[in-house]
């Protein structure tokens, strides 16, 4: 899964603690471990944001 740091965070990665997570695209393992950050608001996980973008452009393009 695709994730990145929320803003001002650095998160310690799973298998390298002294190696962070910042604002840049990072693949990492569904692991319990990130799927924590996430519900904290630690990281961001990029895929589940990019289709709730595209379903949110989908929707505006409705014609009558």
């Amino acid at each position: 899964m695709r994730v990145k740091a929320a803003p001002g965070i650095r998160f310690p990665r799973e298998d390298k603690p002294r190696n962070y997570i910042e604002q840049d695209e990072t693949e990492v393992p569904a692991t319990a471990y990130y799927l924590k950050a996430i519900v904290d608001g630690d990281l961001v996980d990029l895929d589940a944001a990019k289709p709730a973008a595209s379903k949110a452009a989908a929707s505006t393009n409705t014609t009558a």
